[in-house]
């Protein structure tokens, strides 16, 4: 259904439920399809002068530099909306500290749209011990200080400067992320949502072509911004519950903490066979919401921004609201006041058919990086620039990634022949092409065609995973379709070699064997980096991870099938360090089944609070939302401390002798002395090794340095 140009507040009324759309290429194309496709994208007026353009439409501004490549956003939404007739200029890390380089296309006829980039602006900026990175793989010769901190916010603020009245449209993963009051890692406080900080017109979350086209027609058309209310994956600020809507409280059906009993608005609904929670008895079975009369017409009320800033409880609680509604077909808007604002979020987008995922991907995108950076490499090219996206989203939903969050459960799939003719693409046109894809993926490696056996039931799910605590009754697994595509690819002439590279749900994979054999013998380059996260059932709840039981499983299909093919090769397993739910106990028993497998990490990741993830909001409130939250509810373990989290790391790397006397400390400190020794079975030695002299020269004289801290001792 393309909807018309009907009153704003009927129209978000009878959309809220609505799933019906129209596809991505089925709008008429706006009078500048004539000019066709431009080479790059124009980031300068003289661009734009050999395009024969007097202005652009949009206006792009992103926090990256500009690669014109379907792996990354920028690039996307300017072709997907050039292809539907707009002229579109990027304007790729502008300096912020004036609004002139955001004029520098002039003003556009419809919107600015503005986004930090491929990754949120302070996850690029900072480690997960906060300190500030000295790199930027988005940026040419990996140089950092290109971006702002909160680069969403400081762009938007710039861009109302040099154009008061343009309307500004915030999206990608930064915005994406920040929709609701979030808690704020870097800050440690709860910050607002950013739509309030921006002062954007309009937010688009997840992938957002379906919004970003629609948006753009209706604009086009002579709508104003503040009527486009009713469109899928969209946020905006208001006043009030919009007229037609009827309000629900959250707290009325998954309440925090002892109140009265309200009536169940939900009796006599048939409950579907994904309802259910069964991370605990104590689930939310009634949290449906979805009122039996009139759904269309009805919006939740979240907890107020002033009250999860204030009461972790009810943050933890809002975000387990939040999540419960991100299912496209039976999610309702939310509402969230902020002081005497709300912030309306709609429904999630409906995911794209195979079609138009094709038609997204096979856009006329150069697959370089602009000219203009010479001869500068841009390293997240670099490495992407030979592997294809086969897929979107994930039903994984493991706690401490936001792939969920932002592009939904739901999997998005390309067709077989489009895939193949993206390989044949980088063979034919990519000069630094040798015949190897670097990867065959996306958000996993192998969730490409997998999906729930019912739409009904799909329709109704509320689960936050179709694999935790174990995959699904109704979750086709079947993994034979990517063999097919494997074996095609590896095919195409002029290609030596196929590798996938994408995270591998192992616990899927041990469900086709075929799959783990055609994977092991064909598309492991020696060594095949995968995820286990942790040993312990604690944290992998926490986690909504599988128990290393399966992780085993899967290490026997590799090790056989590896010694079939006649080839040496490893798995590298990753664990996340300082986890909620984690606690020291835990580490020392992951340290001691890292060296019982020989296992010596080099590379070792500590828990990274992002914004609106499950786990960060266990991490601030202590409280877990995987289960019902209740103001008794047994605390959560949370490692917040820098010592601690540096210790839990620290157990990680056991085999480092900087970490010997952090560790020797904390065993004493746990009663466990006896993994402290020389032997096998100990975690540490007894005893530091000894330390090196190092040789310094100053002004002719050498000296021998201990490093003890002890005064230089001069030679003779």
């Amino acid at each position: 259904m393309k909807l018309g140009h009907t009153a704003p507040n009927a129209e978000a009324a009878t959309s809220a439920q609505n799933t019906a759309v129209t596809p991505i290429f089925g709008y008429r194309k706006f009078w500048a399809e004539c000019l066709g496709p431009a080479p790059f994208l124009p980031t300068s007026r003289e661009e734009m002068d050999l395009l024969g353009w007097d202005s652009c439409d949009v206006i792009v501004v992103t926090g990256d530099a500009y690669v014109d490549h379907p792996s990354f956003g920028m690039a996307v939404i300017g072709r997907v909306l050039e292809g539907q007739g707009y002229r579109v200029g990027i304007i790729a890390q502008p300096n912020w500290h004036s609004a002139d380089p955001f004029k520098a296309l002039g003003e556009p006829n419809l919107y600015m749209g503005i986004a930090a980039g491929n990754m949120d602006s302070m996850i690029n900026h900072y480690t997960a011990d906060r300190k500030r990175r000295n790199d930027d793989a988005y940026t040419p010769g990996d140089q950092a200080g290109l971006r702002p901190d909160r680069a969403v916010t400081v762009y938007s603020q710039r861009v109302r400067e040099a154009f008061n009245d343009v309307p500004i449209v915030i999206g990608g993963i930064e915005a994406s992320l920040r929709r609701i009051a979030h808690y704020d890692y870097w800050s440690e406080k709860v910050r607002r949502s950013v739509l309030l900080d921006s002062r954007a017109d309009l937010l688009l979350f997840g992938n957002a072509e379906r919004a970003i086209v629609e948006l753009t027609h209706r604009l086009a058309a002579g709508e104003a911004i503040s009527t486009l209310r009713g469109i899928r994956g969209t946020a905006f600020i208001t006043r009030g519950v919009e007229p037609g809507f009827r309000e629900l409280r959250s707290t009325d059906v998954d309440n925090p903490g002892p109140v009265d009993v309200h009536p169940n608005p939900y009796e006599g609904m048939a409950p579907s066979q994904c309802d259910t929670d069964e991370t605990s008895d104590d689930s939310v079975q009634a949290v449906r919401i979805m009122p039996a009369k009139n759904p269309a017409a009805s919006v939740i009320r979240i907890p107020s921004y002033e009250q999860v800033r204030d009461d972790p409880v009810l943050y933890a609680h809002a975000s387990r609201v939040l999540h419960k509604e991100t299912n496209p077909y039976n999610a309702l808007p939310l509402i969230q006041g902020h002081g005497d604002r709300d912030v309306w979020i709609n429904p999630p987008p409906i995911p794209l058919e195979t079609e138009e995922l094709d038609w997204v991907f096979e856009l006329p995108y150069a697959r370089r990086a602009h000219p203009s950076y010479g001869e500068a490499k841009v390293p997240a090219f670099e490495m992407i620039q030979h592997s294809v996206n086969i897929m979107r989203g994930c039903f994984g939903g493991c706690t401490f990634c936001s792939i969920t969050e932002h592009e939904g459960r739901i999997i998005q799939n390309r067709s077989e022949d489009s895939i193949i003719r993206e390989v044949e693409k980088i063979r034919d046109t990519s000069p630094a092409f040798t015949g190897v894809i670097s990867d065959l993926g996306g958000p996993t490696a192998n969730m490409w065609r997998l999906a729930c056996k019912s739409k009904e039931v799909e329709a109704k799910c509320r689960k936050l995973s179709c694999v935790f605590p174990g995959i699904c009754k109704n979750l086709n697994t079947d993994q034979t379709p990517l063999v097919s595509l494997y074996r095609r690819a590896r095919a195409v002439p002029g290609v030596k070699k196929v590798l996938i590279a994408s995270g591998l749900r192992y616990d899927l994979a041990v469900e086709t064997p075929e799959y783990v054999k055609e994977l092991v013998t064909h598309h492991v380059g020696g060594y095949l980096k995968i995820a286990p996260e942790h040993t312990e059932d604690g944290p992998l709840g926490h986690m909504m991870k599988p128990g290393i039981g399966t992780y085993e499983r899967f290490k026997t299909l590799f090790d056989t099938y590896s010694k079939q093919a006649g080839k040496k090769q490893y798995l590298i397993p990753y664990f996340i360090a300082a986890h909620p739910g984690t606690r020291d106990e835990d580490m020392v028993n992951l340290a001691l089944w890292l060296k019982h497998n020989k296992f010596k990490a080099d590379q070792v990741q500590t828990f990274y609070p992002s914004p609106m993830a499950t786990a960060t909001a266990m991490y601030h409130s202590r409280h877990n939302p995987l289960k019902r939250v209740r103001r008794n509810s047994d605390a959560v373990p949370v490692v917040n401390k820098l010592k601690q989290r540096r210790l839990h790391k620290a157990f990680l790397r056991y085999h480092d002798p900087e970490n010997w006397p952090l560790l020797r400390e904390e065993l004493k400190r746990m009663g466990r002395r006896d993994l402290i020794g020389n032997g096998k079975l100990h975690l540490v030695p007894l005893r530091d090794p000894p330390k090196r002299h190092r040789r310094v020269t100053s002004k002719g004289n050498s000296f021998a340095t201990q490093h003890t801290g002890l005064p230089p001792r001069q030679l003779k």
